[in-house]
């Protein structure tokens, strides 16, 4: 062996080690915060916490980039000014929101009418603060969906504009907009080179890469029937799950459960169903089906959910009763 190969050997195994130390000294960094007005949970994987938290404010940034573009709460947001002009005339808007809300039209397609971004003109005469004390009458609910129906959201793709048909007409993102900007500030933060992390919108989940120990993240799922609880712990490697639930705000009449999540056809609240989990490759897919799937009832909702590709879903109904999606294994539950 010549003396080139003697100093070679030990220098590749520095090299070697100092590699390993930096794969070792990778680790997750966590900041939980307030945005669109929900709790947003980012953590990402990073060498140190100078560029961990770097890229959590590039996360931080991108949401509420978002969140100004689409609230219907911000009388600048070009929402607003869709929702300002109903009746009146279209409105231009960038690329992204038109895009966004062509989708939103196409799962209220998909689902029927489950999902429907024009559901922000019901009026609010259902309240899950428990000051409800009757159900409201016939008339006040048909009244709440007379401005409701995706059908009088017309899009101009040449033009970018939107225009929505009936005066008094609104839309907002409640169902869609927390697992769209999940996505963003996911696709950003990869476009960066961030190997791997999680974005908790409220619930929306978001996962990508895996723990610095090689290991998958891993999604809790609240036991509907107590909170407290973990119902099933469920590895994610790259995509996206959503739980939503009734077990927080709801109402009883008469013996009957009533959920917080209102059916945009009927203006009457979903019933049989108290928590739905959706596995999609995207955060605002999931968003939007599992709110489809509450309205759409058991066996509608897992029939449609079984014709989609990449689509999974658990329910659990108000008797505990747990139904799943055909190809999700018994045994992850």
């Amino acid at each position: 062996m010549n003396l080139l190969s003697k100093m070679r050997h030990p220098i590749a195994i520095l090299a070697f080690l100092l590699l390993s130390v930096a794969c070792i000294a990778q680790k997750p960094y966590k900041r939980t915060l307030k945005l669109m007005g929900s709790r947003f949970d980012i953590t990402v994987v990073a060498n140190d916490s100078i560029s961990g938290n770097k890229d959590i404010d590039t996360a931080v940034a991108e949401i509420s980039r978002i969140e100004k573009l689409m609230s219907s709460w911000d009388a600048n947001s070009q929402t607003s000014e869709i929702n300002r002009n109903a009746g009146i005339k279209p409105v231009k808007v960038d690329q992204e929101l038109f895009q966004l809300i062509e989708r939103a039209i196409g799962i209220s397609r998909l689902t029927d009418g489950a999902f429907d971004i024009s559901y922000a003109s019901m009026d609010r005469i259902w309240k899950f603060d428990g000051s409800m004390t009757a159900m409201p009458s016939e008339a006040e609910i048909t009244a709440s969906v007379s401005k409701v129906g995706f059908q009088n959201i017309v899009l101009d793709k040449i033009n970018t504009t939107v225009f929505l048909k009936l005066e008094g007409m609104k839309i907002g993102f409640g169902g869609i907009g927390k697992g769209y900007a999940a996505d963003k500030a996911k696709d950003l933060l990869i476009a960066k080179g961030v190997p791997s992390g999680i974005i908790n919108a409220s619930g929306d989940m978001n996962t990508w890469g895996k723990q610095p120990d090689g290991s998958e993240w891993k999604v809790a799922i609240t036991n509907p029937m107590n909170k407290d609880k973990v119902f099933a712990l469920l590895p994610i490697t790259n995509g996206a799950v959503v739980t939503s639930g009734n077990y927080e705000k709801f109402v009883n009449f008469k013996g009957k459960r009533y959920s917080h999540i209102i059916d945009p056809r009927t203006g009457y609240p979903s019933s049989g169903i108290i928590s739905v989990t959706v596995f999609a490759p995207k955060a605002e897919l999931a968003d939007a089906l599992a709110t489809s799937v509450f309205v759409m009832g058991k066996e509608a909702g897992l029939d449609r959910i079984n014709q989609l590709p990449k689509i999974e879903c658990i329910i659990i109904d108000d008797k505990g009763n747990i139904k799943k999606s055909n190809n999700i294994e018994i045994d992850k539950l």
